[in-house]
């Protein structure tokens, strides 16, 4: 598969008031077509930053960064920013709304996808009205409504009380798959990141340096976020990845 990011000694330096601070330090990573990756670090370490420069929302000071030019890029953040005096079908129209991009054949996708994942029922509901879950689940909708070849997921289970945060990250990891888009999520949570990923990219405390990079290779039929859990390889990732990620050690 050909790489759809490409990454090769970047550096991106702020400029602040106190003066400048170095958040990345000559990172370099590829991530191939259809793959799903994670990225862990210590808190304030840089990951977002990193998802910003792979949306173009900031430039690298130094280095290059590579995203397929075809590529339309989703961005999936904490919050679902979901409109509450708009119904759920005028809130994943809205992209598409903007752009005067909106016809028959998109609204029917609407619905098509609404359907598909269990929020049919719940179309002129508003967002005031659904869980935590069914909202975070119509924030991607909204997002596919675009048809982006890249995901890019900024903690966006965070926000969810821990039951719900398993149980959506499963829904929602299993869509991506199924949809075959190519996912770049960053998270603090070990296990989210594990029973999500293809593979786990570990960064250093700020500036961000690649750490590690894992491979995760699950025995687990049918393969989904949940039944990872239960795989026997899963302890031994986690607890790999958390001695990395522990500054102590």
């Amino acid at each position: 598969m050909n790489n759809i990011v490409e990454i090769k000694d970047m550096s991106l330096i702020y400029n602040t008031p106190e003066g400048e601070t170095l958040a990345v330090d000559n990172l370099s990573l590829s991530i191939k077509k259809g793959e799903f990756v994670a990225i862990v670090g210590p808190s304030g370490c840089g990951k977002s930053t990193i998802l910003s420069v792979i949306a173009g929302l900031l430039k690298p000071t130094t280095g290059i960064v590579n995203v397929n030019t075809n590529s339309i890029i989703g961005y999936m953040l904490q919050k679902d920013y979901l409109f509450e005096w708009r119904n759920i079908f005028d809130n994943v129209c809205l992209g598409l709304e903007i752009q005067k991009k909106l016809t028959e054949e998109e609204k029917n996708y609407a619905h098509k996808l609404l359907e598909q994942y269990g929020l049919s029922d719940f179309e002129k509901s508003y967002p005031s009205q659904l869980s935590g879950g069914m909202r975070q689940r119509a924030a991607l909708i909204r997002t596919l409504m675009l048809k982006p070849e890249i995901l890019l997921l900024d903690e966006p289970f965070s926000a969810l009380d821990y039951q719900t945060r398993l149980s959506v990250s499963d829904e929602i990891g299993t869509i991506i798959k199924k949809e075959k888009k190519t996912a770049i999520l960053v998270t603090h949570d070990i296990s989210e990141a594990i029973s999500l990923s293809d593979k786990v990219f570990v960064l250093t405390k700020r500036p961000a340096k690649l750490k590690s990079i894992y491979e995760i290779n699950l025995t687990a039929e049918n393969r989904t976020p949940m039944k990872s859990r239960e795989a026997p390889e899963f302890k031994d990732y986690f607890n790999n990845i958390w001695k990395e990620l522990d500054v102590h050690v």
